[in-house]
């Protein structure tokens, strides 16, 4: 069957909003549609190259950042947050390993988030749920609640700002080896992990300051001065994402251009519906969720949907089963897809599966649930001769309370209601992110 950007509105589609106003929509969409990419076809073909270079156990993918982005909480401390905290991630995880680190954030894009059910009802009164800032408003609002297409607009032009942000930390010399001190948030450099932090910086250090005796500065080779973070998001709003599709005039091939790479949910990947249609056009780098209750013949017939020409760096199966059943329903799938031949980059995602509620009433993840999936995820891989090439978390560059445990800020269940500000899913705050970095080192270099 043919496609096009917009033959998805042919097939039956799921977690999407009803528009009231539909001669606003296509207003907005064609509004939309005439406003310059926000990243470029060539860009997704290097993030490709090295994906593929994950999948082949040359690189490891590093994929984090907000569960959603707000528009409330848009300001240039947290985006720098983020980006420092990505770069503390990279640098642990490079100096262990010895790999190139592909940093991608959840970010300039992540506004659109699924739902379990289409209503949440408080005190008696129902509403539509929140679908994410792209879509609708948070507060528990009848008109809050109600779809708007403008929103897709604030969404692009927060993006647009957000990238450029990025673009001057990672050219601008924030990410210069020889700052990696700088990288260290300040809530963090106090504690046990800051300051083992501090240690691997002093090592880089040294090692900066006998590369620059040898003749070997910043100023002349720019991989000690400069980075790249690509950006991603799930494309869940297709409307948006359609109008913001090109053709690359090098190649002739369709992109989004909404986002380096852009992956499909759990609960969208159906074969027969539309986001599988949009996204088998675009030739960005793509991935999927994969969750427990994913069956062998379906990954495969996903896999060739996808990826029919078998490309390396094209697919990212990003495995979300939870700490409880990755053991039992990872090996199988992991097996199909090895012996049938097929090039795919496997990450894992140790957040989705591990969803819990406290004692106190908020939704939250156990930290020693998330890390026993990180490492389970590695122990198969390095049973079946396979490559665990990434990670993909939810996680914040800011001080918040909203995932319990781990060693280095030991949040209970009661400590939640200190700093619990997420729009939807818990993340990670940045001392756990980074502490689970550390540990995470340990599992490639074992593996």
């Amino acid at each position: 069957m043919s496609w096009t950007p917009s033959s998805w509105r042919n097939f039956p589609i799921k977690q999407q909003p009803t528009y009231e106003d539909q001669a606003l929509l296509h207003r907005v969409e064609e509004e939309l549609a005439s406003y310059p990419p926000l990243i470029f076809a060539g860009e997704a073909r290097r993030l490709k190259e090295k994906l593929a270079a994950a999948g082949r156990g040359e690189a490891f993918l590093l994929q984090g950042g907000d569960c959603a982005e707000s528009f409330s909480d848009f300001n240039a401390k947290n985006i720098k947050n983020l980006f420092k905290l990505m770069l503390q991630m990279n640098m642990v995880l490079m100096y262990s390993t010895g790999k190139p680190i592909v940093k991608v954030g959840r970010i300039a894009g992540q506004f659109a988030k699924p739902r379990s059910s289409d209503y949440e009802e408080k005190d008696g009164v129902r509403l539509p749920s929140y679908r994410g800032d792209i879509i609708n408003s948070i507060e528990f609002d009848e008109a809050a609640r109600v779809p708007n297409p403008k929103n897709m607009l604030k969404a692009y032009n927060q993006s647009a700002a957000t990238l450029n942000l990025l673009r001057a930390f990672s050219r601008g010399g924030l990410a210069d080896l020889n700052k990696v001190h700088q990288w260290n948030l300040e809530f963090i450099k106090d504690n046990p992990l800051g300051k083992k932090y501090d240690e691997l910086s002093n090592k880089i250090d040294h090692a900066m300051k006998f590369m620059a005796a040898c003749g070997l500065t910043s100023d002349m080779m720019p991989q000690l001065h400069q980075t790249t973070l690509y950006t991603s998001h799930e494309a869940l709003l297709l409307n948006y994402e359609e109008a913001l599709t090109r053709k690359d005039t090098d190649t002739g091939d369709y992109y989004d251009c909404s986002a380096h790479m852009l992956w499909i949910g759990d609960r969208t990947r159906d074969l027969s519906e539309a986001h599988i249609e949009y996204f088998r056009g675009i030739q960005n780098p793509i991935g999927c969720k994969v969750g427990p209750s994913m069956g062998e013949d379906e990954l495969i017939a996903l896999i060739e949907a996808l990826n029919p020409d078998n490309e390396e760096g094209r697919l990212n199966l990003i495995v979300r089963m939870g700490a409880s059943k990755i053991a039992e329903a990872f090996p199988p799938l992991l097996k199909k897809v090895r012996d049938a031949g097929k090039n795919v980059v496997w990450t894992i995602d140790p957040m989705h599966g591990n969803v819990e509620k406290s004692s106190t009433g908020f939704k939250t993840r156990n930290f020693d649930n998330i890390l026993s999936e990180v490492e389970q995820f590695f122990a198969i891989h390095k049973e079946h001769g396979t490559i665990a090439a990434g990670i993909h978390l939810e996680m914040t560059g800011n001080d918040v309370t909203e995932c319990t445990g781990s060693t280095s800020c030991a949040i209970t269940d009661e400590g939640l209601a200190s700093r619990y500000h997420t729009q939807c899913d818990p993340r990670l705050n940045a001392s756990q992110a980074l502490e689970l970095s550390f540990m995470l080192s340990d599992a490639i270099t074992e593996a």
